[in-house]
């Protein structure tokens, strides 16, 4: 079949063509589509209505719990004990924005900050990633006095005005503006064997490009598992040529964590920390409260500060005591929980599971790292977004919630709550088996 690039909502889309709803779904679909209009999103041919969730489950009207191998914002798991108590705890004592002194949201920064490199010591908190790359921009093209970005050609980086103008797989007609140009992901099918020295002269092009336009270059920003672009981990150290050049060039290097941070490919709290760098800034978002809305800048102090010599920066609901207080539990439940750990270990366990089928099936790759891992579907043809499709509906169908992902469409995306076991991984691993080979 012939392959066409996707947009990122579409992606694993409710269409409601064809579907034959139950009764109570179809009300509610309904009533969906009269209050949200055009800008309402479901997921799968037949949309689950979720009425509670533990762990790495969802519990759905239809009496299921379905084994969620999607969602990473609830990072430590959905409904974590730990997380609801602290919630809960905080909100019946107070709640108020940040210009108040209080003791948690100091707590939270410096827990937080002691995983970071140490130049890296000031955060910034926000309430979505989105505020957190918008603000990143801001404080790039003030550090760099440029106005040019460097992205890959399906990453996604938020919703704000200036940050969907980055997120070249939100675009369904057009394309970024002249200021954000974009460079293939770090694809061994692209750059062959280097993959580091190729999209480094990559990156190098394209800031050339920009430059002959008359547009001063302003930093690369890029997601450190390029989650969108179809997930590309390996291998660690990948990144340091483009960053290399990304400086030498007078730009500043932006390391988008809010997809493979918190732990998520296992080597780490930190995406970047696989390919051994120190970004001049960090972004992050909803997994930082699991699910709650907090997330964050880190950035160096002399970065911040010419940065606020120009601009005040304030948000209400930022660093707020639920929010911090939400966001703290997070960080404690990852360690008593031994979360990152065990996302390395069921990741490679599931991720040996994965490349098993590759002999028995039409997969083109296995990547990615710890739990955040991308199966690539193809032939001879293309990019088999149909394939994708068909196994998103049918894991479904079995009881375990998947996603895609990538410029066609046609990689399952792997990134369940941490708190998953190799049993679970097992299970995933033998419905696709069994999708994938009936007659296996």
């Amino acid at each position: 079949m012939k392959s066409r690039e996707l947009q990122i909502l579409s992606l694993n889309a409710f269409s409601g063509e064809g579907a034959a709803l139950p009764p109570d779904i179809a009300a509610l679909v309904e009533r969906r589509q009269r209050s949200f209009g055009a800008g309402s999103v479901l997921f799968y041919d037949v949309p689950l209505k979720v009425v509670k969730a533990e762990g790495p489950y969802l519990h759905a009207s239809d009496g299921r719990a379905y084994l969620d191998f999607y969602n990473n914002v609830p990072t430590v798991g959905h409904c974590h004990p730990k997380v609801v108590e602290a919630v809960q705890r905080q909100i019946g004592q107070f709640n108020i924005h940040s210009r108040y002194l209080f003791d948690v949201s100091h707590d939270y920064a410096e827990k937080l900050l002691a995983s970071f490199p140490a130049s890296l010591s000031n955060i910034v908190l926000t309430c979505t990633g989105s505020e957190s790359n918008d603000l990143a921009l801001r404080i790039a093209k003030r550090a760099s006095g440029g106005t040019g970005f460097v992205v890959t050609q399906t990453a996604y980086h938020g919703n704000t005005s200036a940050v969907t103008e980055v997120s070249p797989s939100s675009y369904r007609n057009g394309a970024p503006p002249p200021h954000v140009r974009m460079v293939p992901p770090p694809d061994p099918a692209i750059f062959g064997n280097d993959v580091g020295q190729g999209f480094a002269e990559a990156v190098a092009g394209a800031i050339a490009a920009m430059e002959a336009d008359g547009i001063r270059f302003a930093g690369l920003l890029v997601d450190t598992i390029f989650s969108s672009d179809g997930v590309f981990a390996d291998p660690p150290g990948f990144l340091n040529a483009a960053v290399e050049v990304t400086h030498k060039a007078g730009g500043l290097f932006i390391a988008d964590e809010v997809q493979p941070g918190f732990g998520r490919t296992g080597a780490g709290m930190w995406g970047f920390s696989r390919h051994g760098l120190t970004p001049d800034i960090v972004t992050m978002g909803k997994p930082m409260g699991n699910g709650y809305p907090v997330a964050g800048v880190v950035t160096r102090p002399e970065l911040l500060a010419d940065f606020c010599a120009d601009f005040g920066y304030f948000n209400t609901f930022a660093a707020s005591p639920v929010a911090t207080a939400a966001a703290l539990a997070v960080l404690e439940a990852i360690e008593e929980d031994g979360l990152i750990a065990n996302a390395d270990r069921v990741g490679r366990h599931l991720k040996a599971r994965l490349t098993h089928l590759m002999g028995k099936a039409p997969i083109t790759a296995v990547r990615g790292a710890g739990l955040y891992l991308g199966v690539a579907f193809g032939d001879e043809s293309g990019p088999r977004a149909d394939i994708a499709k068909a196994l998103i509906n049918g894991l479904k169908a079995k009881g375990i919630l998947i996603g895609a992902a990538g410029q066609f469409g046609n990689v399952l995306k792997i990134r369940p709550p941490l708190c998953v076991t190799t049993d679970h991984a097992d299970q995933l691993a033998d419905a696709l088996e069994q999708l994938l080979t009936p007659t296996g």
